[in-house]
């Protein structure tokens, strides 16, 4: 069998390395899981595609999905993540070829860490199901009219102060608009981070730009380096950035610098011209009316209403379900164990987005949200076969689940002050 162990300082396999049992180097190499599994270091990273062996020690520093993501899955089988990731695998798979270094010894499974052979090869065959069915190809006409709502919404706010002045209601009223815009506007630059809408990556990516950068003044790159890595591995622990608050507080001398290198190394500065429009635009339209300092109140106070929408929504599908560190699970069981969803109306499918099918979402990232609907009761199905829980509650219970799991932690915390 292929030794697994020694590297070069550069991350690639050392000369001697991977040496099958035919003598062979390179591709023709045969690992076992034990030795992939060694491989799981920051400065040494392989991982497993459909049996394949590749070294991504030094592709990680150039993934366009960032180098967190793909590390998470380092010395672990990365099939279902490649596969729910990626609109054309194939495309994807020329980028593999020169990191390729071996495979699995045919006496190895397929899956790594015990994983439910029945249980994935199940899943992929919904996927492949899914796929027959078109069911992740995008209907052009509602992501159109969406934008189109907000854009509306965002002429009305504008439009009532123009007509009717700027007494207390109507500045309500259009920081309302506004804050619904903002929301709506947040729900669709994830479509499009999420490449569920063109066919084209390239068109995605643009449109993506435009909509989270000039419809909301944030960054595109900033929120795919996050996203991913949710989506990735949702509620594991150094893992998922939504569930890691490590560089809120950052102590002594030397570590603020080097967060504030880490911030700012990464900076786009397409995304900084693209977020900046936004907030011109939006100073150009208000300035008249607020002047600068009632301008700066205006967006604030839209920007409270727009958070606490966007918290409340995201955190009832994901809070309130298991957080723990690393468990190596298959792609169904691990969004499973951290996801639910909420139940189906017109209302709660506008209002969150169609996040209310957080479970399809998270089982398939790049499907358009409006087949959400179509693919639930084939993913229920096979989570009652595996014995998978498939949780759905109502709007009301989503949202009490988080503040219970708020009191609990806050219970924990002061247990833990008052007996330390």
């Amino acid at each position: 069998m292929g030794g697994g162990g020694q590297q070069t300082d550069s991350g690639e396999p050392a000369k001697g390395d991977g040496v099958g049992p035919g003598g062979g180097r390179g591709g023709s190499a045969v690992y076992t899981w034990e030795e992939v599994q060694r491989h799981s270091h920051r400065g040494d990273q392989w991982l497993v595609i459909d049996r394949k062996v590749y070294n991504i020690t030094q592709w990680a520093k150039r993934h366009p999905g960032g180098i967190r993501v793909i590390s998470h899955f380092a010395g672990e089988d990365a099939t279902e993540a490649f596969s729910a990731f990626h609109l054309d695998a194939n495309f994807v798979r020329k980028f593999l070829k020169p990191l390729l270094i071996g495979e699995l010894a045919p006496t190895e499974p397929s899956q790594d860490h015990g994983k439910n052979a029945a249980l994935v090869q199940d899943f992929q065959a919904l996927r492949d199901h899914v796929e027959r069915e078109g069911l992740l190809r995008a209907r052009l006409l509602f992501f159109s009219l969406y934008l189109g709502h907000i854009l509306l919404l965002e002429a009305l706010a504008l439009g009532l102060l123009w007509v009717w002045g700027t007494s207390w209601s109507l500045t309500l009223l259009c920081s309302l608009m506004l804050a619904t815009s903002q929301a709506q506007a947040g729900w669709l630059q994830h479509d499009y981070g999420h490449l569920s809408v063109c066919k084209k990556s390239s068109w995605n990516h643009k449109l993506h730009k435009f909509v989270i950068g000039h419809l909301k003044g944030a960054s595109a790159n900033w929120w795919n380096h996050r996203h991913f890595q949710h989506h990735a591995k949702p509620n594991v622990f150094r893992k998922d950035p939504d569930i890691n608050s490590l560089h809120v507080f950052v102590l002594g001398d030397t570590q603020p610098v080097e967060i504030f290198r880490t911030m700012f190394s990464q900076r786009d500065w397409v995304d900084l011209a693209w977020s900046m429009s936004f907030y011109l635009r939006f100073f150009c339209c208000y300035y008249p009316f607020f002047g600068f300092f009632g301008s700066v109140a205006l967006i604030s106070f839209v920007r409270f209403l727009e958070s606490h929408w966007f918290v409340w929504v995201t955190q009832m599908n994901h809070l309130p379900m298991e957080m723990d560190h690393e468990r190596h699970q298959d792609w169904l069981t691990m969004q499973l164990s951290a996801t639910c969803n909420i139940e189906q109306s017109t209302f709660n499918d506008w209002f969150s987005g169609h996040l209310n099918f957080q479970i399809e979402h998270h089982l398939f990232p790049t499907m358009p949200r409006h087949n959400y609907h179509l693919v639930a009761p084939l993913v229920r199905a096979l989570c009652e076969k595996h014995g998978v829980p498939y949780q759905v509650k109502t709007l009301k219970k989503g949202m009490t689940d988080v503040v219970r799991s708020l009191k609990k932690s806050g219970d924990l915390w002061l247990d833990a002050y008052l007996h330390k």
